[in-house]
């Protein structure tokens, strides 16, 4: 193709679509063990609170594997470190077929959490590199639908091949589907620079979005604790995470403990809080950019649809008291649509305070402190569902977006492109 032809999509919203379909594939993958818990639990003897602590065993190692691969993917680049990432994560979570029982599922979960690690990290890179930032939420929006297109796929998906070929497939089949993505990657990313196809027009637009970025330095992962505003970031990020792992990896088990759903139930109707979810991403990320394409502050969209998101999920907690699985899954996908609506401006917040370079490791520690927050809270809630009851839990759950948003306007007083620190 000649450089001036103009595709029929551009470039750039094929990478943004290509991200969305392996963080998809991420999904399915961690709610293969979601969909399932309900018979291993019963098929292995494993309780509420062990089946929350494998859970919490995965976001552990989540964290950990976002902590160290954010620096390790700014060193080896996107491309390669998304591509050894996929495989070791395809070969984890098919290694859950050989489960037998709490301890060995927990290990797998390890395994699969270190490897999946990487996968927000290099993507929030990849937008930081192929998007000016006045598109990067709308981007960042639909690269974020991964999570709710695997949560609405796993379930009919993930219950129809127990049901027909046994629940050992269910995890190989999903571990096999990352290795066909790998093909598309390979021939399809590049950096916007080394794109032998790229259109001049969108290379000088791509270039020309990222003029006021600093130039980077090499120095080490700690540097970034000099700025508030990481402070700001990672604190938000642990206060509210808990809340959306919480429903994600627990959701059919509430629905089969607490609204008696069964294996076919929950194929009909888990996936409508996902499909909730989203939405939410790409409207909020829809708004963001409207905002800024309409002269508003890229300070004053990002915080907008921040506090918007973060009441919305206020809807969540009299979901688990209402009289009618019907209104509690209502309620339910209310504040997962505001959850991932308040995620795709607070996912763009590293790619907005510092340059692509450096996204990497400022999305590994701020993704990491996530998902300890969601460890800790997944954790609590198993023992707070057994001695008391999920109310408290879902109280929880939405409360915290709000703390989480209060966090945001302390800490980044104004959202732009940072100078480096003294």
């Amino acid at each position: 193709m000649n450089n001036t032809d103009q595709p029929l999509i551009a470039y750039r919203w094929r990478i943004a679509i290509l991200l969305c379909l392996i963080t998809t594939i991420n999904y399915i993958d961690r709610q293969a063990l979601t969909v399932a818990a309900p018979l291993l639990m019963e098929e292995f003897s494993i309780s509420t609170s062990e089946y929350l602590l494998i859970t919490s065993g995965f976001l552990f190692a989540y964290g950990l594997g976002q902590l160290f691969c954010g620096p390790l993917i700014d060193r080896l680049g996107t491309k390669r470190s998304f591509a050894f990432a996929v495989v070791a994560w395809s070969i984890a979570g098919m290694l859950h077929a050989l489960g037998r029982g709490f301890v060995s599922f927990f290990v797998f979960r390890l395994m699969l959490g270190l490897s999946e690690a990487a996968n927000f990290p290099a993507a929030t890179k990849a937008i930081a590199e192929w998007f000016p930032r006045s598109e990067r939420s709308l981007a960042v929006g639909i690269f974020t639908m991964g999570p709710g297109l695997g949560a609405i796929i796993a379930p009919p998906m993930i219950a129809v091949i127990i049901l027909y070929l046994g629940w050992q497939a269910a995890f190989l089949i999903p571990g096999a589907i990352g290795f066909l993505w790998l093909i598309l990657w390979q021939r399809w990313f590049f950096r916007p620079q080394d794109h032998p196809n790229l259109p001049a027009a969108e290379r000088h637009l791509i270039a020309a979005g990222k003029e006021t970025e600093a130039t980077p330095v090499a120095r080490p992962w700690y540097w970034a604790l000099r700025y508030r505003e990481v402070w700001g970031l990672m604190i938000s990020r642990f206060v509210s995470d808990g809340g959306f792992y919480f429903f994600v990896f627990s959701l059919p088990l509430y629905l089969s403990l607490e609204r008696g759903f069964d294996l076919k139930a929950i194929a009909l109707f888990a996936w409508i809080p996902f499909l909730a979810v989203d939405i939410g991403g790409i409207t909020g990320g829809y708004l963001g950019k409207k905002m800024i394409d309409k002269g508003i502050t890229l300070d004053r969209s990002r915080k907008t649809v921040i506090w918007i998101g973060a009441l919305l999920v206020l809807a969540a907690m009299p979901a688990a008291t209402a009289e009618s699985w019907q209104v509690a899954l209502a309620l339910i996908a209310v504040a997962m649509f505001a959850i991932q609506f308040k995620a795709s401006s607070m996912f763009t917040l590293p790619a907005d305070l510092f340059p692509s370079r450096d996204v990497g490791t400022i999305w590994g520690m701020y993704g990491a402190v996530g998902s300890f927050g969601g460890m800790a809270f997944t954790a609590v809630a198993g023992w707070t569902i057994e001695h008391y009851s999920w109310t408290p839990v879902f109280v929880a759950a939405a409360g915290m977006h709000i703390v989480s948003a209060i966090l945001v306007n302390l800490f980044v007083p104004q959202i732009r492109m940072l100078k480096p620190a003294v």
